[in-house]
């Protein structure tokens, strides 16, 4: 066939698809609008998957440091009830005194009660820390940073400090402020008041639920480790220029009866912990590629069957089953087109309306994460997938395309 031919059957096809598409206006817009949904399906839901897996990365680089010092099992989802490191602020100090360490602070982990009335309590994780560093991103107030006069003053049986760091979402639950008292206390019977100086989620993302941060000697106090100065691990940073992993070999040799690891090393191992997490996020991404293919087979292979009565009556006039294929390959582009765009139009206001929904309800920001990436994918299988299925239907509607079907 020639170049001049072949343009004019390329027309042919574009004209006749074009009026199938304008004879039906209705089915036309149903379409589009379904095509629509299916682009939905898959961007909502791959970014509902990416902001899953984001979201426990993040958590565990919420507390990234250079070297950690544990002891096995530790489990992040239990609140580090277990705090099995003894003489822990002995254990940092002798860290910290190295020269390759900048410096080294212990952190315990512990279950509280919280509440403005003892009778009324929320039991939440709660960090003990000496200090709030920048990296906590306050909602409101500034935190806390224990020195040698709060050590000094540390009461093994009452805390001292009295103060405590809330999560925007217990804040919220509890109706209080920075500036605000409330009780705080390791059981029903053993309360104490604390001052809310500052509220953060900082925490929060790497336990995955609502957690308080109240200085290390108060929260001590509070559950009776005071003595043996417990802690969940041990946290360093290393100086300027020093090998992470040559300072983990030798800290390790020096104290053989605790896990040190490096940050990264860490991180892998809450990975492993984190498996079901970051395997749901994956889940859903394949998920979402996976519905939104069916449901664009489906819908196209339909959008070929209703019109099985104009494709007979082409096929009897004498057009071949290649111009019938084309023209319903011709529709499934521009539907599908049409579908995309509405659809990643749609995505992100939707998307948006959703993280507020989220937020208010489990706390997390920007939980739905829809990228560039995730658009493309929601376009390639309208488009793509729209197309050539539309055309493989088209070709196979054609083949049943006959006189017979308009005299039934």
């Amino acid at each position: 066939m020639s170049v001049r031919g072949a343009l004019v059957r390329f027309r042919a096809v574009l004209g006749l698809a074009f009026a199938q598409l304008r004879r039906a206006p209705g089915r036309t817009v149903l379409t589009v609008l379904a095509v629509a949904l299916a682009v939905l399906s898959v961007t909502l839901l791959a970014s509902l998957g990416a902001g899953v897996v984001d979201k426990g990365e993040q958590g565990l680089e919420q507390a990234d440091r250079d070297l950690w010092i544990s002891n096995d099992p530790l489990d992040p989802a239990a609140s580090g009830t277990e705090n099995p490191i003894v003489d822990a602020h002995a254990v940092a100090r002798s860290v910290q005194s190295r020269e390759d360490v900048r410096v080294a602070e212990p952190v315990a982990m512990h279950e509280v009660y919280v509440g403005t009335d003892r009778s009324d309590l929320q039991r939440v994780p709660a960090v003990g820390t000496s200090r709030t560093h920048e990296g906590f991103d306050f909602e409101s107030g500034e935190g806390f940073v224990l020195d040698e006069e709060d050590y000094a003053a540390a009461n093994p049986y009452e805390p001292t400090r009295e103060e405590i760091v809330l999560d925007p979402r217990t804040a919220e639950s509890l109706g209080v402020g920075v500036g605000d008292a409330i009780y705080v206390g390791s059981s029903r019977a053993t309360l104490h008041e604390a001052t809310v100086v500052g509220t953060s989620a900082h925490y929060s993302q790497f336990l995955g639920s609502p957690t308080a941060t109240v200085p290390i000697t108060d929260l001590q106090a509070m559950t009776g480790t005071a003595g043996t100065d417990r802690a969940t691990f041990v946290m360093a940073d290393t100086a300027e220029g020093a090998d992470p992993a040559a300072v983990r070999d030798e800290i390790a040799a020096e104290y053989p009866a605790y896990d040190v690891r490096t940050g990264d090393q860490q991180v892998e191992k809450l990975l492993q912990e984190r498996t079901l997490v970051l395997a749901s996020g994956v889940t859903l991404v394949g998920f979402a590629i996976l519905g939104g293919a069916v449901l664009t087979i489906n819908l196209f292979a339909l959008v070929a069957y209703q019109q099985r009565d104009e494709l007979a009556a082409l096929r009897a006039i004498g057009l071949s089953r290649g111009v019938l294929a084309g023209t319903i390959g011709a529709q499934g582009l521009v539907i599908g087109v049409l579908g995309g765009l509405v659809g990643v139009a749609a995505t992100r206001p939707i998307a948006a309306g959703l993280n507020r929904l989220a937020e208010r309800v489990v706390g997390f920001e920007g939980l739905l994460q829809p990228s560039v990436e995730i658009y493309a994918v929601g376009l390639a299988l309208a488009i793509g997938l729209g197309g050539v299925v539309a055309l493989v239907t088209g070709w196979q509607a054609g083949r049943y395309a006959k006189v017979e079907h308009l005299l039934a």
